[in-house]
């Protein structure tokens, strides 16, 4: 019963850290966007951490309790993109790509700063529970930084590669989103045993610590 508690305790940790983490996320594309001259993420409310406005019941609760439960190699999930209108933005092309590399740069800076903060802690003698979420927060932001450069879509990197594509291949761009979701599942399938052990290398490293 313990052993049970505790595993429920950690998955139910692993999920907040990783919506909170998505929040970010999203609202660092908002922010760009905004700063951008695309004003829609912020007239919409979008521009906030409040996590009720960014949760997707399937990408932030299904799917990673589903990958909870069945044990996956890493945890992974999305919040309700945030919308921007490429028509108010002055360089569509280039301000594509840099709003979508926000998201996953939101998550390597918060790596980061979880993986300073536990640092300091260890070397403080502090190792106690808040040190101990550390270690999740940094290797779940890790995923969604890492993943989310993946270019297929709707991941931020196929954002990224195809605004400098040419325009030609935009049939083939409307045609792969149509799918995304399910390619999106097909690689998590093929390829997230690849993806954890590499995760778990990073995060070792920046955190100095085996996990």
């Amino acid at each position: 019963m313990i052993h049970y508690i505790i595993m429920t305790i950690g998955a139910l940790i692993g999920i907040i850290v990783l919506i909170l983490s998505v929040v970010v996320h999203e609202v660092a594309h908002g922010f760009v966007a905004n700063k951008l001259g695309d004003p829609t993420a912020r007239l919409e409310g979008r521009l906030t951490l409040n996590p009720i406005k960014h949760i997707d019941p399937v990408g932030s609760i299904l799917i990673p309790g589903l990958l909870m439960i069945t044990n996956a190699p890493f945890l992974f999930g999305w919040a309700k993109p945030v919308p921007y209108n490429p028509y108010n933005l002055r360089d569509p092309n280039r301000d594509e790509a840099l709003i979508a590399v926000a998201g996953p740069v939101s998550n390597i800076i918060l790596a980061t700063l979880g993986a300073v903060l536990f640092r300091v802690l260890v070397m403080g003698g502090e190792v106690g529970l808040f040190a101990e979420i550390l270690i999740p927060f940094v290797i779940i932001n890790l995923v969604l930084a890492l993943f989310n450069l993946v270019p297929i879509p709707p991941l931020d990197g196929s954002k990224i590669l195809f605004s400098i594509l040419p325009v030609s291949m935009y049939h083939i761009r409307q045609t792969l989103e149509s799918f995304g979701f399910f390619i999106v599942i097909a690689f998590i399938v093929l390829f997230g045993g690849f993806i954890g052990p590499a995760v778990f290398s990073l995060a070792e490293l920046m955190l100095g610590v085996a996990i």
